[in-house]
């Protein structure tokens, strides 16, 4: 029984590998194809392609893997659940502050447009 939960682990890892790999060598052939004719950039080799890659994630993802995405619902649903536990005076009072530290209250935008 434990073969078959090994045999099934190390093929996850091989074809999780070959993706990657595949996808480095994608991002090598598109950045070699397009750079260089369009902007006279230079070549990149397979390593630069992954370090490209890599810093393509971290930049638009982030470091958490979930790109923020998930994390940034979660802080607005909280922050709705605390606005609406607020009576109208400290909920005024917290926007104020919000304002004061930040320059402005995340729905002000709403109301200017």
């Amino acid at each position: 029984m434990k073969t078959w939960w090994i045999k099934k682990v190390a093929m996850f890892i091989l074809f999780g590998a070959a993706i990657i790999a595949l996808v480095g060598f994608a991002v090598m052939f598109l950045w070699n194809w397009l750079i260089p004719e369009i902007f006279n950039g230079p070549t990149v080799t397979y390593w630069q392609a992954m370090g490209l890659l890599l810093l393509s994630h971290i930049l638009v993802r982030g470091w958490h893997g979930h790109g923020g995405g998930w994390r940034s619902h979660k802080w607005k649903h909280r922050m709705e659940e605390k606005l609406a536990s607020m009576t109208p005076e400290e909920r005024e009072k917290f926007k104020e502050e919000w304002r004061r530290r930040c320059g402005q209250y995340p729905g002000d935008e709403k109301k200017e447009a």
